[in-house]
């Protein structure tokens, strides 16, 4: 089937939940892969992305249309970007449209120009300004403006807020100007680090950077380092060498907290431009940072997962910090693994990829164990620093104040006299996790979910942390009339408000979620605890990954115990990742350190081997049982999730997928469910699972690809909201 000679056509791709492309016709010249195109989709107009150009169609040239405008001249992603992400889609079974927009910024999406917006930098007029020594603050704005200008959201995420650069903008020390950013070769000869000596690097720092630097093409490293052992100074040294060769380097972060901190450490290092991708940022810093990656104008990227899916200039070096971390793994939509997909970017561009951690996943275990990693070990902590002691501390049968016990009492009344700081860990925000009526026992539960509400007291309210519903505080039981309302329960405020009464004189601080809401607040409260602010630092897992506090000789976790008898295979692994990691806040500079634990379960064979044999220990261990039970790394998993409001819309249509698919998967294959998840209610939805496991990912893939076809053919599938989860790494 020809096209007419006028015309020819175009293959796009666009962001729909639909796994296919779509023909078009277009007037020549044609637009190159890559670049974005407008064309009418049904009654909308849509930004699509040009994939090929086709020499025929199995859609009649009668029905096809003519894209309505081109608007790119030349293709902001290349051939290497739409590689990858083709690869994606057909690995993740995905819609190729939402995973090739997944990698666009908000802005292209919606079919702005992919330029430069001009942005009000700050601009330093004075490089001999100086402000008084108390002015930390101030004084810290004025060294990062004499390397360059800075816009405000730069500024925020160092930690510098609005009022300090108003305040040296009254001075006339800086001023505000409007421009566009230019994009500059920052390869040209100059001192590529600051003049500061660097750390002198441990034996096995010193090998694991000459191993690294001496590898070619594709080289993938598991840098196993325990928590303090000097992992950031290995990725700055390895970094320098491609620098100096005019490479970038991506540095992916799980968490948004951890940039501010992140940066800074490579702002010391590196005279360079840094930039940052993450959701914190609005639409224009985005795209910015996002067409600084790829103009090859910045020289350091530091993101989360989402950074991944940039293109690049020159890209040189993919280091993953805390590659464990969950964060890492897509949970909505395009359900993808920043990890597994930075191993095939690194394979496809042959440069070596560093994947780090003091905990790391088993499925990174697996593969070193394998040879397909090359496993690299800090054992020891640089300098004086030492690894910190475990205790466990039995709490059975004691009187405790608010969730803390006598002997922790004391222990944290030690170490405050001696001038040190504490941190005490709880994953549990607000002030209690269940409201309950002392008369009758009515539990205040969430209408829209199986689950308790929480109760915040700081504002008043009851809030549901699964589906965000919140209320205000009944003045008596809604069933009895009983007026006494009390906490069950133990949350991070009643931590932080019996702590308050215990230790008066000292200043404490509490992270989590609620308190850290608005813009570079976290940056300002981490602050606050590294210039001796706070000694008493309560929070929730952002205070447990990877913050540096030299202060800090205590760290106390309240209450762990529900961990160790939850349903999901992977719930022991997850707990002693955190459970390491928490410890690691501890004793990291020349000051010892001490891990205390909190337990109604003392002898538990978990809590007995991470405190006395530590983490690799508990996963060879973990290993050999996953192995026996063929659970992952061993097989490979894939979940089909299904909700509605209608439970029965939901069994039914994952029962009449079963129906069709069991009797056509090859006994290797292995299909559990349907089943309901663990909270079967959340948000007004019934929620539903159907797993398949195999022990290769050929046959998993195949069972997937028959499910996906059984699913088109269903009425009952356009019923439910459903999706499928390659490699899962929760269960429902």
């Amino acid at each position: 089937m020809s096209t007419p000679s006028a015309q020819a056509l175009v293959q796009v791709t666009l962001p729909v939940p639909l796994r296919r492309e779509f023909d078009y016709l277009c007037s020549l010249p044609l637009p190159e892969p890559g670049c974005r195109v407008t064309v009418p989709f049904g009654a909308r107009s849509l930004t699509a992305l040009v994939l090929s150009h086709p020499i025929e169609s199995d859609v009649a040239l009668s029905k096809l249309k003519p894209i309505t405008a081109q608007l790119d001249k030349t293709p902001i992603l290349d051939q290497a970007e739409l590689k990858l992400l083709a690869w994606a889609a057909q690995y993740y079974l995905h819609a190729p449209g939402e995973v090739y927009f997944q990698a666009l910024p908000t802005l292209l999406r919606k079919g702005e120009a992919a330029t430069y917006r001009s942005s009000s930098y700050w601009h330093l007029l004075d490089q001999q300004a100086a402000v008084s020594a108390q002015a930390v603050k101030q004084q810290q704005a004025l060294t990062l403006l004499k390397k360059g200008p800075l816009t405000s959201g730069e500024l925020q995420v160092r930690g510098i807020s609005s009022a300090i650069l108003q305040a040296l903008a009254k001075k006339q020390f800086i001023e505000k100007r409007e421009q566009i950013p230019e994009p500059k070769d920052w390869r040209a000869p100059q001192h590529l680090t600051t003049e500061e000596d660097k750390p002198q690097l441990t034996t096995e720092q010193a090998l694991a950077v000459s191993v690294i630097q001496s590898a070619h093409g594709f080289s993938p490293f598991l840098l196993e380092g325990i928590t303090g052992s000097g992992k950031t100074e290995v990725y700055l040294q390895v970094m320098e060498a491609v620098l100096e060769a005019g490479r970038q380097v991506l540095v992916l972060v799980p968490e948004i907290g951890l940039t501010p901190q992140t940066i800074a450490r490579f702002q010391q290092r590196f005279n360079l431009p840094i930039s940052t991708l993450h959701s914190a940022m609005n639409e224009r810093e985005r795209l910015d940072a996002w067409l600084s990656c790829r103009d090859g104008s910045t020289a350091i990227i530091i993101g989360t997962r989402s950074a991944l899916l940039t293109p690049f200039a020159r890209l040189g070096l993919i280091i993953i910090d805390e590659e464990h971390d969950t964060s890492f793994k897509q949970q909505e939509g395009f359900r993808y693994h920043a990890r597994d997909l930075a191993l095939l970017r690194a394979h496809q561009l042959d440069i070596p990829i560093v994947l780090g951690s003091a905990t790391p996943s088993f499925e990174s275990l697996h593969n070193a164990a394998s040879g397909k990693y090359q496993r690299l070990t800090l054992s020891q902590r640089p300098g004086t620093a030492t690894v910190a002691e475990h205790l466990l501390l039995d709490s059975r049968g004691v009187q405790m104040h608010a969730g803390i016990s006598p002997q922790l009492i004391e222990l944290l009344g030690q170490e405050l006299t001696k001038g040190n700081q504490v941190m005490l860990f709880l994953n549990r925000r607000g002030y209690a996790p269940a409201l309950l009526c002392h008369g009758c026992g009515w539990l205040a539960d969430c209408e829209r979910c199986d689950a308790h509400f929480t109760w915040h007291q700081s504002p008043s309210r009851l809030h549901c942390h699964h589906c965000d519903y919140q209320r205000p505080l009944p003045p008596s039981c809604p069933k009895c009339g009983h007026a006494q309302l009390i906490g069950t329960g133990l949350g991070t405020e009643q931590v932080e408000q019996a702590l308050t009464g215990l230790f008066p004189q000292y200043g404490i601080i509490r992270i989590d979620r609620d308190n850290t809401r608005r813009k570079g607040s976290l940056a300002q409260h981490l602050e606050g605890i590294r210039n001796g602010q706070y000694q008493i630092l309560i929070g929730t897992q952002m205070l447990a990954k990877g913050h540096h506090f030299p202060d800090v000789t205590l760290v106390a976790m309240l209450d762990a115990d529900g961990a160790l008898f939850a349903s999901d295979f992977r719930a022991t692994e997850r707990f002693a990742q955190l459970y390491i990691q928490v410890a690691g806040r501890a004793g990291r500079a020349s000051k010892p350190g001490r891990v205390i634990l909190q337990t109604h379960q003392p002898e538990h064979a978990l809590l007995q081997d991470l405190a006395n044999q530590g983490y690799q220990h508990f996963a060879h261990s973990a290993l050999q049982e996953r192995q026996a039970a063929m659970l992952p790394p061993f097989s490979f998993q894939a979940l089909f999730r299904a909700q509605a409001t209608n439970a029965k819309q939901v069994h039914t249509f994952l029962y009449e997928l079963v129906q069709q698919l069991q009797p056509q998967l090859p006994a290797t294959v292995l299909c559990l469910g349907p089943l309901s998840a663990q909270m079967e209610r959340k948000a007004g939805q019934y929620r539903y699972q159907l797993l398949l496991q195999a022990d290769n990912r050929r046959e998993l893939a195949g069972a997937c690809r028959l499910a996906l076809a059984i699913i088109d053919t269903l009425v009952s599938a356009r019923k439910v909201r459903w999706s499928l989860d390659i490699d899962p790494s929760e269960l429902w």
